[in-house]
């Protein structure tokens, strides 16, 4: 903003010594008053959308929103994936995000707020919708390191949401410690997720093993 403000000044300073017979000072500066007016407020649009203020309803269903992306490309991988790891890593992710659901469901309920769509829910279901796409279209390894990958890139993105826009926005306590109580599950996940990509990377392919199973986890958190 500072920068923008400095821009406005020197324009109306260059305009002043090159009109010095013509527009008066005064006129001048009135104009350089409405650059730096028009600097501010643009400044503070950016600024505000940046902080898009969510409500309680809001953030339960973002979280909501992520959680169901999160199990959807588990249910897929749990049947595509070629890596025993991978699908047990699923399971896993099926069970873990169904309390998850379950909890927030009966805090919703008992802090009486109502599921709101917004901008964020938005994005998540876009983004996750084309990622679903992606991941059908795949097979043996290629599917196994796309799903690792998409499930890094939501958790970080989920981690970084959670810390800098739904906490900060947060009303009632009751949200505010199941969010904070979030982060060590999903921290996890997303270690868990970065450990199978590297035992990915460092394992020559294989052909698939007919009939493999899984064995879900249990809640850890």
């Amino acid at each position: 903003m500072e920068l923008l403000c400095v821009i406005c000044l020197k324009m109306a300073l260059f305009t002043i010594d090159a009109n010095r017979g013509g527009m008066k000072v005064r006129h001048l500066l009135i104009l350089a008053a409405g650059l730096m007016a028009a600097a501010v407020s643009a400044f503070a649009d950016t600024h505000d959308s940046y902080k898009l203020q969510l409500d309680d309803g809001q953030i339960a269903d973002v979280i909501l929103t992520a959680s169901n992306l999160s199990i959807e490309a588990a249910q897929l991988a749990r049947l595509k994936a070629r890596s025993a790891a991978v699908r047990q890593y699923a399971g896993k992710i099926i069970a873990e995000h169904g309390h998850v659901n379950d909890s927030l469901s009966r805090l919703v309920k008992k802090i009486d707020v109502v599921r709101e769509n917004n901008p964020i829910s938005s994005a998540l279901k876009a983004d996750g919708k084309a990622d679903l796409e992606r991941l059908r279209s795949l097979h043996g390894k290629a599917f196994d390191e796309a799903y690792v990958k998409q499930e890094i890139v939501l958790y970080q993105d989920v981690l970084d949401t959670i810390d800098n826009r739904l906490m900060p926005n947060a009303r009632r306590e009751e949200l505010k410690t199941l969010l904070y109580n979030l982060f060590a599950p999903l921290s996890l996940h997303l270690e868990q997720a970065q450990q199978i990509q590297e035992a990915l990377n460092d394992e020559p392919g294989e052909t698939p093993r007919e009939g493999a199973g899984f064995h879900a986890g249990n809640l850890t958190a």
